[in-house]
């Protein structure tokens, strides 16, 4: 007499729906995974045909929003202790050089008491971080 479970023990399992279910998840999980950016004020960046790319050179990022917040790498900063906290962090650094993060709605005001603060502070340059335009 012969049983079933006997007469199936010389087939081999079918392991194409796991492999197939792995894939599926490692293709959900990489599409779905949510790539962590800097964090920092909601700001939208101006375009700029000319934009380049910066070097990996770290400078002092300032970010300006268009409520007039500024932030130093990502703490909020008031305008009247702008020029000594940018002369203390530059001290720190070997490239006195600024990047201003500026929302497109900026008070023109407000991005002149930054740059006019990194000119107190002596840093050697400026940069104002801008978008290429989509179509270039």
């Amino acid at each position: 007499m012969q049983f079933e479970g006997t007469r199936r023990s010389g087939q081999a399992l079918n392991l194409t729906p796991l492999i197939d279910i792995v894939f599926l998840l490692l293709v959900f999980f990489m599409l779905t995974a949510h790539f962590v950016r800097d964090q920092g004020l909601p700001i939208e960046l101006p375009e700029a045909i000319t934009a380049i790319s910066l070097d990996k050179n770290e400078p002092l990022e300032i970010t300006i929003t268009s409520s007039g917040q500024i932030a130093i790498s990502g703490e909020p900063v008031s305008p009247e202790q702008l020029v000594e906290t940018v002369t203390v962090l530059l001290a720190a650094k070997n490239e006195k050089r600024i990047v201003i993060r500026g929302d497109t709605g900026a008070n023109l005001g407000d991005s002149v008491k930054v740059i006019d603060a990194a000119r107190q502070a002596g840093a050697s340059g400026v940069d104002i971080v801008t978008e290429q335009p989509a179509g270039q």
